[in-house]
């Protein structure tokens, strides 16, 4: 036990101990004085810091290879979840994506994300670092992701559904993907990428109404249409950014001070103790104080690197790059979409915005990342 303790990235627990210091500040700040409903999102937050710690430790110390063998099983109990959505879920923010139990309540999505790390890091080192074959490598892996994001999207829930996405990438990236194959997927998304862009601009009004009558989720619509057509979007559809930049800009250098954010200009921003917690941050502690908290993540994601770097285990790296390619990505789309740089998603800020699942399934990333550390060497031994 001692020396397994021993092998626990120190560096990452202090990041993450100060993540659990700030969070609880900036949730408070977020919330005080607003809907009594939310009073207690900041005391409730730093319980989940400590069940958190509880269960970063706790899958720290167990053999991460265990969990990679029964891979199928955690998928296939996170696909029921997923479908059982649709009988038993609940409806918030026009998304049926929680199971309710009680005073508690839980999310299959996020669940989903380490369930499709497992799958893809098993089905990936079955190859041991070999290039990756069409038929036999990528169309599964493809299928394996495919599920989740398909009944994660139809709740719908377009932000966690993208993430699958992301990590299916981050993986195959390192997974030793073919030239070519990435030459194919790059002409695919620049076509895609291309056709949302036409679509959204000389065929506006046509598109609208694809997304109204056939979609049935407006919504997106609007979201994308506010990100590529500013000018024509209207008030209602990109006041949530506008103010977004206003509150952060007005932060300037060193910020308005803690609990000093104006609090009328955050009555414009909605979910600002979650998706929108950046603009508390921008806003109260500006522009020096954002760049300490990228500093920390930036830390946070080079640590996890480096033991990925030193990982004899090829599916120990696979699992880390994953994790990795998820808080990245979260990151950069939540501060991305305050700062006007990326579509406005429903994506959290990881250890800072409010949510419990979220923030205990971020925790488990990082005990796995700290399991692969601790049992290289057992690995090794036995090789």
């Amino acid at each position: 036990m001692l020396n397994k303790l021993k092998r626990i990235d120190w560096v990452i627990v202090g990041i993450l101990l100060v993540f659990s210091v700030f969070s609880p500040l900036v949730i408070y700040s977020a919330t005080h004085g607003g809907d009594p409903s939310f009073a207690n999102t900041a005391m409730k937050t730093v319980v989940f810091f400590a069940a958190g710690f509880v269960v970063m430790f706790a899958t720290a110390l167990f053999d991460y290879r265990i969990l990679l063998k029964i891979w199928p099983i955690t998928l296939g109990v996170t696909v029921l979840l997923l479908v059982g959505i649709f009988f038993f879920g609940s409806n918030l923010n026009g998304a049926i994506g929680w199971y309710n139990i009680g005073a508690f309540s839980f999310q299959p999505a996020e669940i989903a994300k380490i369930a499709l790390i497992f799958a893809l890091a098993q089905l990936l080192g079955r190859r041991g670092g070999d290039p990756l074959t069409f038929t036999k490598d990528l169309v599964p892996v493809a299928l394996v992701t495919l599920v989740p994001f398909t009944l994660v999207v139809v709740q719908p829930d377009l932000g966690n559904a993208i993430i699958y996405i992301v990590i299916f990438i981050g993986m195959l990236w390192i997974g030793g993907i073919k030239l070519r194959h990435v030459l194919v997927g790059l002409v695919a998304v620049s076509l895609l990428a291309g056709s949302v862009y036409v679509s959204f601009t000389t065929f506006r009004e046509e598109t609208k109404a694809f997304f109204t009558d056939v979609v049935k989720h407006q919504h997106w619509f609007t979201r994308i249409d506010t990100f590529i057509n500013p000018s024509l979007a209207s008030d209602d559809a990109n006041h949530q950014s506008k103010y977004a930049m206003i509150a952060i800009g007005s932060g300037g250098l060193s910020g308005d001070g803690y609990m000093k954010g104006e609090l009328k200009r955050r009555s414009f921003i909605p979910y600002t103790y979650s998706d929108a917690i950046f603009v508390v941050i921008g806003e109260e502690f500006g522009f020096q104080g954002s760049s300490i908290l990228l500093l920390l993540y930036f830390l946070l994601i080079y640590r996890m690197i480096l033991i990925a770097f030193q990982c004899y285990d090829l599916r120990g790296s696979y699992i880390i790059i994953g994790v990795v390619s998820m808080f990245v990505f979260q990151i950069l789309e939540n501060i991305g979409m305050m700062i006007g740089l990326m579509p406005v998603t429903g994506i959290t800020l990881p250890f800072i915005s409010y949510g419990g699942t979220s923030l205990l399934i971020n925790m488990f990333c990082i005990g796995l990342v700290m399991s692969i550390r601790i049992y290289q060497e057992k690995y090794q031994l036995e090789d």
